[in-house]
């Protein structure tokens, strides 16, 4: 199987703070949760992965793509194509509905087309997870777990090769975390997606064969 990530000698540093991969390798399809203690570097290796951030020497390769070998004008459209995001507090636009929000990344990327059929991938995606009868609502009338459903069905509707959630459960209870895990889960199989996912939720964490202790990789002051 090829690989979606690899880091060979990577070394990113900032101020006091750097972390270090000497050689990492993630799959495609793989499931690999990143966790560690506050400040240790998720984040900052998630805006590596993403290319928000540039490593300061070394090379990393995701989803084939040398990401120091791009401008940031290229790099932003690459991240447009290849990555779907999911955040903690899932941000939605108040005064879009259910369907325009799963739509936004098309409306702030100029590198992204917007078509009839990404619209019919967008109001799929919503029916796919329980939304059937929300493409038209507001957040404030969507509970926190649809909300979150919806941010979902944003970070997929580009067909990312890679879906970074960084933690996606946080502030959930205990059920309604396993409910989320389990529907990344089974998109993730289903499309063919590697997740990475940062996590300081143990039980979440023991669901992961495959995991990355961050701190191991990072120094600081």
């Amino acid at each position: 199987m090829s690989a979606s990530i690899q880091a060979e000698g990577v070394v990113f540093s900032r101020g006091n703070f750097s972390i270090c991969l000497p050689d990492w390798r993630v799959a495609e399809g793989q499931r690999v949760a990143l966790h560690g203690p506050s400040g240790c570097g998720k984040s900052t290796l998630l805006g590596l992965i993403s290319g928000q951030l540039v490593v300061t020497s070394g090379r990393l390769v995701v989803d084939g793509q040398d990401l120091s070998t791009l401008t940031p004008t290229r790099r932003r459209a690459w991240r447009a194509r290849r990555i779907g995001f999911i955040f903690q507090d899932f941000p939605l636009i108040e005064h879009l509905s259910a369907l325009d929000n799963v739509l936004l990344p098309y409306r702030i990327s100029g590198d992204l087309k917007l078509t009839g059929s990404v619209r019919q991938e967008a109001g799929a995606l919503l029916d796919a997870l329980a939304l059937s009868g929300h493409h038209r609502t507001r957040p404030a009338r969507l509970s926190q777990g649809e909300r979150q459903r919806v941010a979902i069905a944003r970070a997929l509707v580009t067909s990312p090769a890679l879906l970074l959630a960084d933690e996606p459960t946080a502030g959930l209870d205990p059920d309604q975390s396993a409910v989320v895990l389990s529907l990344l889960w089974s998109l993730s199989e289903e499309r063919g997606l590697t997740l990475l996912l940062v996590t300081h939720d143990p039980a979440l964490l023991a669901r992961f064969s495959d995991r990355l202790d961050v701190s191991r990789c990072s120094e600081g002051p």
